[in-house]
């Protein structure tokens, strides 16, 4: 059983930025992975690293602005967000789990980016 926690999210003018972390109870050896749900809309992919941080993915809205990294000795991951937009505003999850089985989420961090 794995445990997320989301925590860094908050209000921040357009062009600011903010780093979100989620806290792993429990050893994580998948990848992890950040997901978003703005008002209205469907969840979507953010980012993705591997269990040994060799390999990032991330969503194109996102890609040069945004930087996934995570520490396994702390069973942390960070997502680190840079010029952000408005259309960044969404609830953030962390996830991690195996493939083809039910993964395990974060309750989620707001983050809301003003105009």
């Amino acid at each position: 059983q794995v445990q997320l926690v989301e925590s860094g999210g908050g209000l921040v003018q357009a062009g600011g930025s903010l780093t979100l972390s989620c806290a792993a109870s429990g050893r994580t050896i998948y990848p992890m992975n950040w997901f978003r749900q703005a008002p209205g809309k469907e969840r979507e992919f953010v980012a993705a690293i591997s269990w040994s941080a060799g390999t990032t993915y991330y969503a194109d809205s996102v890609k040069g602005r945004f930087t996934i990294s995570r520490d396994n000795a702390k069973n942390t991951v960070s997502l680190q967000m840079n010029s952000l937009k408005p259309e960044d505003t969404a609830v953030y999850y962390c996830a991690t789990g195996p493939p083809g089985s039910d993964w395990y989420w974060g309750q989620g961090t707001q983050v809301t980016v003003s105009s």
